[in-house]
């Protein structure tokens, strides 16, 4: 049985890696990894909020283009 609950764990995982492969080619930033990232990497930060984080993430996308059609 304990290979049924590896089995389980690995289509659990392969799953969210592949909800955030998903996210990110359509664009879609990853909010937890960015507050597990500066959890880790920089614990003396505050991280940003969502909607921060979501406002940085489209500008650093689309940057100059935002509002023009070409």
């Amino acid at each position: 049985m304990a290979e049924a609950g590896g089995l389980l764990g690995d289509i659990g995982r392969a799953g969210r890696y592949m909800a955030q492969s998903l996210r990110l080619m359509v664009g879609v930033p990853d909010y937890g990894t960015y507050v597990a990232h500066m959890q880790a990497t920089h614990p003396d930060q505050a991280p940003m909020n969502y909607e921060e984080f979501f406002r940085e993430r489209q500008a650093a996308r689309y940057g100059a283009r935002m509002g023009r059609c070409c």
